[in-house]
């Protein structure tokens, strides 16, 4: 084990911290270390462990990931932050591996990586390669829509959907949010999404755990040149040709379905896409379906922490 990468969770009790640790437990590429659970709030104890480790994983609120960066003195630790506090800062990488074609290799470079946000995962998905193609201009203005299971949220969410004790306990089936229209992925979706009119981005919290549905709705008329169904599925599928976690569905798939389950990819590190819609109509739908705490998450952390220290890509996923 001398030569076997130390790895630290900071913030291993919460939603995304669990299972990352759930992924990486009894792996033999990798050593995972843990702080005292008594001195989880004390600064010089989280300090030794920050610094003691080959690469940390941030599982906290953006206050403390960059309370926990400004405590990491050694130049060889390799941060990976599951927070938003780093997903638009020009230092840090961002942590989709899928995202182009040099993205793999920046993240495997970098000792500063932001895990993305799981809304921004499927909206970066869906438009990033229709701009790198020219389907879609980057001055279009586009709207997201998302529904996520409650797990998004955290324990807080948690527990108002699940403990029948909570002040906050609700029943509901189905609640909007963000309805300012400033949620904080806005920001991400748009600068890796390649786009340059901030997008509107209307979130969901649906009575189940975990999954998540993201859509983006296209005029095909508003798009570059005569663009049909068969070329926004086209450059989709030519974007993510040979990647294992990104999946486009064909378009005799996606119209053989009458609908979709957003807990469909509950467990993996997969994102699969899908184009809906009718030429005749002129219109696409198209849908992005992942676990907000696999690839949106816990599983991309993973991935990006398998790449910053060169180990196989696909471990614990």
């Amino acid at each position: 084990m001398a030569n076997t990468p130390k790895v630290f969770i900071d913030g291993e009790v919460g939603t995304t911290g669990l299972q990352i640790r759930e992924r990486l437990i009894g792996r033999t590429d990798l050593q995972l270390i843990s702080i005292d659970p008594d001195k989880r709030k004390d600064p010089a104890a989280r300090a030794e462990m920050l610094n003691a480790a080959d690469a940390v994983i941030l599982c906290l609120p953006d206050d403390a990931a960059k309370e926990a960066v400004g405590l990491i003195e050694n130049p060889l630790v390799k941060v990976i932050d599951a927070s938003s506090a780093h997903r638009t800062h020009a230092d840090w990488t961002y942590g989709f591996a899928e995202l182009d074609k040099e993205q793999r290799k920046k993240i495997a470079g970098s000792k500063r990586i932001s895990n993305p946000g799981c809304y921004a995962t499927a909206a970066v998905s869906l438009t990033r390669p229709l701009v790198s193609a020219g389907l879609l201009s980057a001055d279009l203005p586009v709207s997201f829509n998302g529904v996520s299971g409650y797990s998004g949220g955290g324990k807080a969410m948690i527990a108002e959907f699940e403990d029948e004790a909570s002040p906050n306990y609700t029943k509901v089936a189905y609640r909007i949010y963000g309805l300012s229209l400033t949620h904080k992925h806005v920001p991400e979706i748009q600068k890796h999404g390649g786009l340059l009119t901030r997008p509107i981005f209307t979130p969901a919290v649906g009575r189940y755990a975990q999954g998540m549905l993201v859509e983006l709705p296209l005029h095909l008329g508003l798009l570059e040149g005569s663009c049909s169904l068969g070329d926004i599925h086209a450059a989709l599928a030519a974007h993510y040709k040979g990647e294992a976690f990104v999946e486009v569905a064909s378009l005799d798939e996606a119209k053989s379905l009458a609908t979709l389950d957003p807990e469909g990819l509950n467990g993996t590190n997969r994102i699969k896409l899908f184009v809906f819609g009718s030429d005749t109509s002129g219109q696409a739908r198209l849908v992005a379906l992942l676990d907000n705490l696999g690839k949106g998450a816990s599983g991309a952390a993973v991935q990006n922490l398998n790449l910053s220290l060169g180990l196989d890509e696909k471990a614990g996923l």
